[in-house]
């Protein structure tokens, strides 16, 4: 990995799990060290895994009835004011602009590190009647928070997200909504990134500043530990009454709105990243590679060599019908070096094309996910193989890592049996008084917090009652333990 003064600086209090992640990123050439400490420069191929996120999820958002739209960048400090645990929840990681055109600015500018109080405002302004509602509006936008620990993806002072807000006539809607978006979020993670997350509520400890109610997914990495890749909220009045967002009923009545807001950001790459990897390298998901098929020419005399490049770009003009291809016709380089390459990129599928594979009309092919070399495979019909084996591989990394949540998912019903667990990892599972002391206990001894209540457990992990992992009192609750980014 080469080594920078800003690299080095990140990299020296990483523990191994976020060396990988810092590894992987730079040499997979997703993203750099950006000279501004805490940021990152998301490069080209980076951008494109995100390009891809965003327009699926994007297209999700859009058929659940959500319209796109953007607000400014810089908000009145004044508005962050207005809601008293929202503004002490984001004023330590807050960054503001005092100075601009040469003088003191009359009010200070916050640089956005979420979006609530801005369009509360424009919200304010636009709801006027029930028939305004629901108001359904996302944002594709960039965010800074004054993070004091970053790390590649995963923690940056500026990122890149989506942030849907919504307004809504009554409670029932705006909930159902917050549900609705989660699902969506965990239908873009299994299906598309190859991610299982559990999904559950945030405890009152750990739910967003301003927030009635807070839902999660969580993805259990590599490493053991827990990453949260995105959450929905139930914002309930609060902000309506901060705003004044009022609309009037159909009884000519004025009411405050309920609303919700959920995201997720580039962190997502971060998820995938952890998740899909091996010694060699990123292991992408079909979905989400920028390419998914390379195609190494193989030849060792001059001779061979316009015969192999010609069938490489006949095979690029067929597959890119239903395919990102690219053909490696670098010169300078060994097909060894290549096929290196593209492992540590994640390709999900190689072919490796040469004279005798010409003359039997056939391809050989390797699969990223598992490493299998598949001879022979008949260039004829090669699209339809292709695309049949391009789903496998899809499943079956969704898979591996549905084996790996499964095997380091474990229930525990004592503290000694939980600090033992926890020192190599994973989820446990444990009943849980709802007292907040309990878990600080508990993160105090182990640095592992409750990730989540789930909605839905494993049968044989069903009961209606137990003891709190800390206290030993009678619980009813269950909830999710692990370290955490």
């Amino acid at each position: 990995m080469p080594k920078t003064e800003n690299t080095e600086i990140a990299e020296k209090d990483l523990d191994q799990g976020e060396s990988l992640l810092a590894k992987l990123a730079l040499e997979a050439e997703l993203a750099d060290y950006s000279p501004v400490k805490g940021c990152m420069v998301i490069r080209p191929y980076g951008y494109a895994i995100w390009e891809l996120i965003q327009s699926t999820l994007d297209k999700m958002i859009k058929d659940t009835g959500h319209q796109n739209a953007y607000f400014p960048l810089f908000i009145p400090e004044s508005f962050l004011q207005k809601e008293k645990e929202h503004v002490e929840g984001f004023a330590p990681e807050c960054a503001v602009v005092t100075y601009g055109g040469g003088k003191e600015l009359e009010e200070k500018l916050v640089i956005r590190p979420t979006s609530e109080t801005i369009i509360n405002h424009m919200f304010s302004k636009w709801i006027q009647s029930y028939r305004d509602l629901p108001m359904l509006i996302n944002q594709w936008a960039n965010i800074v928070r004054w993070e004091m620990r970053t790390r590649l993806f995963l923690r940056t002072t500026e990122f890149l997200w989506q942030e849907g807000h919504t307004a809504h006539v009554t409670k029932e809607e705006a909930e159902e909504e917050t549900l609705k978006m989660l699902n969506v979020y965990k239908t873009l993670s299994e299906t598309i990134l190859a991610i299982p997350v559990m999904d559950g509520i945030k405890t009152e400890n750990q739910r967003f500043a301003g927030a009635v109610t807070t839902y999660c997914i969580e993805g259990l990495m590599k490493d053991g530990k827990s990453l949260q890749m995105g959450t929905s909220h139930y914002l309930g009045q609060n902000f309506a009454k901060a705003f004044d967002t009022k609309f009037q009923d159909q009884n000519g009545q004025l009411q405050h709105v309920h609303q919700t807001s959920w995201g997720v950001s580039t962190r997502l790459i971060g998820a995938v990243i952890m998740t899909h990897h091996d010694e060699k390298g990123l292991k992408l998901p079909p979905k989400i590679a920028p390419v998914q098929i390379v195609i190494v020419p193989i030849y060792k005399e001059q001779p061979d060599k316009e015969m192999v490049l010609d069938k490489c770009k006949e095979i690029l003009n067929n597959l890119s019908k239903d395919f990102r291809v690219k053909i490696d016709d670098r010169e300078q380089l060994s097909p060894g070096w290549k096929f290196n390459f593209w492992e540590m990129k994640g390709v999900p599928i190689r072919i490796n094309l040469g004279p005798k594979d010409i003359s039997n009309n056939v391809v050989e092919i390797v699969r990223r996910d598992t490493g299998e070399k598949l001879k022979n495979v008949q260039q004829k019909g090669l699209n339809e193989y292709l695309l049949k084996l391009s789903t496998e591989i899809q499943e079956n990394l969704f898979r591996q890592a549905s084996e790996y949540l499964n095997k380091n998912t474990f229930t525990v019903t004592d503290q000694k049996e939980f600090t033992e667990k926890m020192k190599s990892g994973g989820y446990l599972i444990c009943f849980w008084c709802g007292n907040e002391n309990c878990e600080e206990i508990l993160k105090q001894k182990t640095k592992a917090t409750i990730r989540c209540i789930p909605f839905k457990l494993p049968v044989d992990q069903i009961q209606e009652e137990g003891y709190c992992i800390s206290c030993n009192k009678k619980a009813k609750e269950k909830v999710i333990f692990a370290k955490a980014y």
